[in-house]
Order: structure tokens, then sequence, then C-alpha cells
């Protein structure tokens, strides 16, 4: 294998940081994203340290957003999107191409091209797109069910074709299940942070004293707020703290949970609530640093099909850890495992907020999530992370013929 393709839809950092790795075994990398993508994770661009045989793709233009939420534009987008992926497979011809958090529609797009290069599929299943349609997405009842079988048929289709999968928590196995989809090739392999560049850092430093909240003790929710999360439990964490002036909910958040959250705060009283545009990228660290309680959410209705891949940040930022998520879903078994924070469902506000006025007032407590935090995200050194990988893009690529 010389030649692997990742589709990185998110530009999520480690990700990126694998793409490099996987270069630096001597395999020639392009890392194909998403340019019209807001998200918390963009930034990702030719750095003077990249090895040679990295090269960055910018799929599309940054300027025209992708639309997340409007049902009919976004079909449109990912047609479109999946011919420019398209064209970049059969320009670049790879030995294997690897899909991470790919919608289904460019999926299909990219397996189908990938058989005529010649070249291995991977899908890296980061999200259950159907579920999430027939659970989340728009309209109610009938329309929404037949909107998830028809992402459905799409989208295990493609897994059902691939050479491999890689699932990011093992209850994604049942769902797949299923639907009929039993890969004889799959690997279960949990998302990570990169800890060469996010470390537990000061409290205090530039990025705090720049937001005004070096005298603050700050409960941090940073990254997406999409249909998967409920917005709904920031305005509760908001309106518990209302009488503690020291207390700042801030949100690091672009999207419809931040409008959400912006239209509340001009309607209601919200003292502590402050909201951000997403970082650049290389502040990013200093902001997480910034937590002395770092905020994870999750929906019920997103309990199986999803995992919060910024609960990985929190740990490799070694900061304490509060979660309203299913207690069943694989992060709260992550966060409850390695003793990184408290959990509450989301369905149960009151549980939520008990658990913040715990964190809050127990710094000893604080201090020793955050030390089992940091203590967790050992687990996230690439170079342990990265043979797995090698291997199975390798056994991927070794196809008899196209098709």
């Amino acid at each position: 294998m010389r030649h692997v393709l990742i589709h990185d839809f998110g530009g999520y950092a480690f990700i990126v940081q694998l793409g490099r790795w996987l270069a630096r075994q001597g395999i020639t990398v392009t890392h194909a994203f998403a340019a019209g993508l807001a998200g918390p994770n963009q930034g990702l661009g030719p750095r003077p340290d990249d090895p040679p045989r990295f090269r960055p793709v910018a799929i599309g233009h940054p300027d025209r957003l992708f639309d997340r939420y409007g049902l009919m534009r976004r079909i449109g987008q990912e047609i479109a999107y999946g011919r420019d992926l398209g064209r970049l497979i059969r320009e670049t011809r790879p030995d294997v191409v690897l899909a991470a958090n790919t919608p289904p529609l460019i999926q299909a797009a990219a397996l189908i091209q990938a058989r005529r290069a010649g070249a291995g599929y991977v899908n890296w299943v980061q999200d259950i797109f159907s579920v999430a349609a027939t659970r989340l997405g728009p309209g109610r009842g009938a329309a929404r069910r037949l909107l998830g079988r028809a992402v459905g048929a799409v989208e295990f289709a493609t897994m059902r074709r691939a050479d491999a999968l890689i699932l990011i928590a093992p209850a994604f196995r049942e769902i797949l299940a299923a639907q009929g989809v039993h890969h004889p090739r799959t690997a279960v392999i949990g998302n990570w942070a990169p800890i060469d560049i996010i470390q537990p850092l000061p409290r205090r430093n530039a990025w705090s004293a720049a937001q005004g909240l070096d005298d603050h003790f700050v409960f941090l929710c940073a990254g997406t707020l999409g249909l998967k999360h409920d917005p709904g439990l920031i305005l509760d964490l908001a309106r518990a703290f209302a009488d503690d002036p020291a207390v700042a909910i801030v949100v690091v958040s672009q999207g419809p949970g931040r409008d959400f959250l912006e239209g509340a705060k001009r309607s209601g009283n919200y003292p502590g609530l402050r909201l951000l545009d997403y970082q650049p990228a290389d502040r990013v660290p200093e902001m997480l640093a910034t937590a002395d309680v770092a905020v994870a959410l999750l929906r019920a209705e997103a309990g199986g099909m999803s995992v919060p891949s910024k609960v990985a940040s929190y740990l490799a930022a070694g900061r304490p850890i509060l979660a309203g998520l299913p207690l069943d879903n694989a992060a709260a078994a992550l966060i409850t495992g390695t003793g990184a924070g408290l959990c509450a469902d989301s369905s149960d506000p009151a549980g939520l907020i008990a658990a913040a006025r715990t964190l809050r007032q127990d710094e000893d407590r604080r201090r020793r999530h955050g030390a089992a935090a940091a203590e967790a995200a050992h687990a996230f050194d690439i170079d342990r992370i990265g043979p797995v990988f090698l291997d199975l893009l390798r056994q991927a690529a070794v196809r008899p013929q196209a098709g």
C-alpha cells in the first residue's frame, strides 16, 4: 500500500493527526476535507513540519457553507460534493479510501469511484445518519420514518460493500446487525484527541485573560450544538447559577444550538451565560484549559448512534467533566470508568444540576477528576493507535479485482 486517501468530512484534529502519522510511515496521504463546513475543527492546512507525503485538499469553497439542516438544499450539496470527491479519487488513484464521518450520499459516490479506481474502501462510522434522520430529522411520524429508511438504504448498502468497517463504539454493532450488516472485517476503535496538541495547561492563560474569565468559575461547553444535543440543558445550568456572580457558563459554538441560546439570552435572565464563536485551532488548548468544569451533552435519542468526540478533548486537556447524556453511551462509560467526572442522564436536568453543584463546591474532587482525565488521555498515543489503522488499511487495499 503506497497511497491512502482519507476523506475527513469534518476536519477533525485527531483524524488529521492520523493522516500525518501515516505519511511519516512513508505512505502518500491525500487528506480531503469539507472547506464549507462550519465546525469546531476548521483550520486544516499545510504546516511547516508536515511530512512531505502529506497533502491536505479542501473540497468545496469556504464561503459556501454546507447546509446541515435544510433537507432539500443539503441533498443537492451532498450530490455536488460527492461528484467533487469522486473526481479527486479518480485523479489521485489511491490504493485505499478511508471515509470518516461522511454523509451517506457522499459515501455512495466515494465507494463507486473507489471501485472504479480499483481501490479498497474503508467506512469509518462516526455517526449512524439514518438513525439520526429517523429520531431527530425534519418532519414527524411517518415522514420522518420514511426519511430514515431512505437514508438507511444508501448508508447500510455502502457499509455492506465496504472492504472494512471501523466503529467508534461497540453498541454500533447491534444497530448494524439489525440492518443486515455483518461485516467480517470490523474493528472497534474509539475516538481520541491529539495529545501532542491538546495538553493540560494552566487554568489562567492568555485566552482566559482575553475573555475576562480569570476570576470566574467556568463551566465550558465547546463544540457542535446540533440536533444530537440539548441546549436547553445549558439554560438549566445557567438558571441554577444565576445568583452566583462568580460562575460563567461559557459556550463556544455556532449553528442552531447557539442560535437557540442567543434567543433565550435576549429574552431571559441568564447573567452568567457567555456565547462565543468557534476559536482558532491554535487557541483551542488554552480555551479548554480555561474550564474549571468541561460540559458534554447528548440527547437520549442520539445515545445509540453517536459518541460526543469533545469528551476526548476534555480528557486530553485534563479537565473534570460534567456530562448530560444517556448513561449507556460509550462516553458515559469512559467518563465514569476512568473517574474523569460526573454523569447524569440527559433526561434528568435535576441530576445534572446536582452534579454541577457538587463540582462547583468541591475543589479536591475537581482536582481528582482532572488528574484522572489526564491519565486516561495517555491511551491516546498515536504510536499505539496508528498501527491498528495501518494494518486494517493494508488488508482493505488488497483487492483481487475491482467491483
